[in-house]
């Protein structure tokens, strides 16, 4: 999303800086996508949070054999996540008349932004449900795997869809988000169906032979 974010502001200062002019348009429609690229981070900021708790909590419970523990918190993240995101969206979708003079006084920003609304909805919901499974596979010791299916689902197949969406098809910056947007749909459904699939019974007597490879102590109720 950062990406968009440069390309615009990067693309007025290039037309600028070779002593041309920029159109109207264009400026507006930079102007309406970088209000709803700043509504997206201000969102994200919560879900960052939420994904660092929950690698804690994962990676604690699991050491102190508590796979039950560790299995509801992971439950309760993700509802609460998607809760929140979901929310949020309905709150901008219902508010789209509206919220967009906050950020502008222009017809016609304010016109993008609410047409780009429903969009920003639906990131903001995935992008809640993502960074928490993320963290929680990072808290049961899958970092390699977060890893591959970061580089695979985003780098590999939702930047370059955003590119052709946005050049090859003309379609501009909306291109490049809806692109952007299929890798994150596309990591979060990977993410969760390893979740889903996961035995936390095995996961926790996995992490006590990790402890106790480092001269740890582990608890002998893995039934919690």
């Amino acid at each position: 999303m950062k990406y968009m974010s440069w390309l615009c502001r990067d693309g007025e200062n290039s037309v600028n800086a070779r002593g041309g002019s920029i159109s109207v348009l264009t400026r507006e429609r930079c102007s309406g996508d970088l209000e709803v690229m700043n509504i997206l981070d201000w969102t994200i900021m919560v879900s960052v949070g939420v994904n660092a708790a929950i690698s804690v909590r994962v990676s604690n419970e699991l050491g102190a054999a508590h796979p039950r523990t560790a299995k509801f918190s992971v439950v309760v993240a993700v509802v609460t996540s998607f809760i929140t995101g979901l929310l949020l969206g309905l709150v901008l979708i219902v508010a789209r008349n509206q919220y967009p003079s906050i950020f502008s006084i222009d017809d016609e920003v304010r016109a993008l932004v609410k047409q780009l609304t429903p969009l920003l909805a639906i990131s903001i919901v995935v992008n809640n449900i993502q960074p928490t499974l993320s963290g929680v596979a990072i808290g049961a010791g899958w970092q390699a795997a977060v890893a591959y299916v970061n580089i695979a689902c985003y780098y590999l197949f939702g930047i370059p869809l955003g590119l052709i969406l946005g050049y090859k098809l003309n379609m501009g910056i909306t291109g490049i988000w809806n692109g952007m947007l299929a890798g994150t749909v596309l990591q979060t459904c990977v993410l969760f169906w390893m979740v889903y699939k996961t035995n936390w019974h095995k996961e926790a007597s996995l992490a006590g032979d990790r402890i106790k490879a480092w001269g740890g102590h582990v608890e002998n109720d893995a039934e919690k």
